[in-house]
């Protein structure tokens, strides 16, 4: 039908790897075939592999996630979690659609008042949240960031020393 298929071999580091599956999927509307073999032990290649342009959205502190929270959360980006959940302080809950990192209290409640609104039945529909395999959990992380492995469940969250080390050096100058 006209179609073809093309065949590209490359020599890549498998730190060079992470991330290009679900790049190349989505530029090919899935239609990419991956394949890789593992070719040799090598030194490291000098320099350093592009980043994710986009930060990540943390939890603000330790509770249990309400979708009062969640609603106001999916303005920021694509989340990771849903409601009921437990989370912690700095734990990675989302996509944030700018660069740079951004803390939300996903575990916020809503004020309960005996005050009647016109809006009060008016609610906003809560997103489905992105389910992440463990090869896409360790494609998301940067450099900052670890990953904690579970029988049920990858979190991802700040790397407690990293952040240390970064507070560290906002107070020496």
């Amino acid at each position: 039908s006209g179609e073809a298929m093309s065949v590209i071999k490359y020599l890549i580091p498998t730190r060079g790897m992470l991330g290009v599956r679900s790049e190349l999927l989505s530029a090919t509307r899935g239609t990419a075939i991956i394949d890789a073999v593992f070719d040799s032990y090598r030194p490291k290649i000098a320099g350093e592999i592009q980043a994710r342009d986009k930060g990540s959205l943390l939890a603000f502190e330790d509770g249990v996630v309400t979708s009062f929270g969640l609603e106001n959360a999916q303005d920021r980006g694509k989340l990771f979690l849903k409601a009921g959940e437990d989370t912690y302080k700095n734990m990675i809950i989302g996509i944030h659609q700018r660069p740079g990192d951004l803390a939300v209290n996903v575990c916020k409640t809503k004020a309960l008042t005996n005050m009647r609104s016109a809006t009060k039945g008016i609610t906003v529909g809560i997103t489905a949240p992105i389910e992440l395999s463990l090869d896409a959990s360790v494609e998301y992380l940067a450099s900052d960031e670890i990953l904690e492995v579970t029988p049920s469940a990858f979190r991802m969250a700040k790397n407690p020393e990293m952040m240390g080390k970064k507070a560290g050096k906002g107070k020496n100058k």
